[in-house]
């Protein structure tokens, strides 16, 4: 009989991983893994715990409970020098008295390699980084970008098996980190190593990433791909976090269908909810479509603002029964005034059931763009 092949380890597993500084629990009790030559981001806002999660992969704080298993070897109580891991800093950390070539260069001089070698190695990284020929610049001659790819091929010249980039971009302008955003995928993909990104950014994350861990109050709320997280979000904070969403609370009744606090009527695709339950549900603002008043099953409503977006215009409208909307639209077309008389309209399926919303009767009319619970 053959053997069947024994699956590869994991590259990174977290194991219940923990950080408490004194009574805060900046990470608690994490779990995941990440696979090898994966680009996977941990994303969420300040203080959800991913850079103290970074770190601690890296070797830079040590947990206060769980395990970090690199390769299948647990590495929990090792120091950096002593992991198969490099770290990228947001603010780059080039020394600015050495030129690029001896900030490339610097990690392998540490380790001994011969000078023949180091100025091969040397030579790849700055290609891989498109920045062949600036071997004798000094920081000060580079851009905020060309820093960072400095950084990236300091980093990429020791051949880790795991990048880990702390925010890299976050210093430098919303053109220059589209692209950069570009360039680092493109770089992961050649290398094949693996990344471990941690962002604010939800699109930064969204265009580079395999998966992404979204993360919350030291938790991870959700762990998916791309369009996992925005097309099917498992909670209330990834619906609002991911992308812009509109959240509507209401009530199930007979058939699929869902009042809402507003008093209209909309449809959800499950059918096997409990009629009275409470529900809130995720809408996506290019998921609504604007149609002619009177349309059946459409609900009526008034332009209360526009706003040209480039490839789109957003509207927001409110309905008759007081509900406020995001409806994103695309640019063709003509542009509806504000106070136009307009009606809304949605499939069932894009009405995602996050789960139960607060009591109906005594939470009013929610869901509303201009209130907490509009669109993110």
């Amino acid at each position: 009989m053959m053997a069947q092949p024994v699956p590869a380890s994991p590259e990174i597993q977290l194991l219940d991983l923990e950080k408490r500084f004194r009574e805060i629990r900046a990470v608690d009790g994490v779990s995941l893994e990440v696979v090898s030559g994966e680009f996977f981001s941990l994303l969420g806002p300040s203080g959800c715990g991913k850079t103290t999660t970074l770190r601690m992969i890296g070797g830079f704080e040590a947990p206060t409970g769980g395990r970090i298993l690199l390769r299948g070897r647990d590495m929990t109580s090792d120091p950096p020098d002593k992991r198969p891991v490099n770290m990228v800093f947001q603010h780059y950390a080039l020394f600015p008295h050495l030129d690029v070539g001896d900030n490339v260069a610097f990690g392998l001089r540490r380790k001994g390699v011969a000078k023949a070698e180091a100025a091969r190695r040397v030579g790849e990284a700055l290609e891989l980084v498109r920045l062949d020929g600036y071997e004798r610049r000094r920081p000060h001659q580079l851009s905020g970008g060309q820093q960072q790819r400095v950084a990236l091929a300091r980093a990429l010249v020791n051949r880790p098996n795991v990048l880990l980039l702390d925010e890299p971009l976050g210093a430098l302008d919303l053109k220059l980190r589209r692209q950069l955003q570009l360039e680092l995928k493109r770089i992961q993909v050649e290398v094949g190593i693996t990344f471990v990104y941690v962002t604010h950014d939800q699109e930064e994350a969204l265009t580079m990433s395999d998966r992404i861990a979204v993360m919350q109050a030291g938790k991870v709320e959700q762990l998916g791909t791309p369009e996992e997280l925005y097309e099917r979000p498992a909670t209330r904070f990834v619906a609002d976090f991911i992308g812009t969403t509109n959240l509507l609370h209401g009530q199930v009744e007979a058939g699929g269908a869902v009042r809402l606090t507003s008093g209209e009527v909309t449809h959800v695709a499950q059918d096997a909810l409990a009629i009275g339950t409470a529900v809130e549900l995720s809408i996506r603002p290019e998921a609504i479509e604007l149609v002619p008043v009177g349309a059946v099953g459409a609900i009526r409503a008034n332009v209360e603002q526009a706003a040209y977006l480039g490839t789109t215009i957003s509207y927001q409208v409110r309905t008759a029964g007081g509900l406020g909307l995001t409806v994103l639209t695309p640019k063709t077309g003509v542009r509806l005034p504000v106070g136009s008389e307009v009606a809304v309209a949605w499939a069932p399926s894009e009405a995602l059931v996050l789960g139960r919303g607060p009591d109906a009767a005594a939470d009013g009319v929610r869901g509303g763009w201009q209130q907490e619970d509009g669109a993110a």
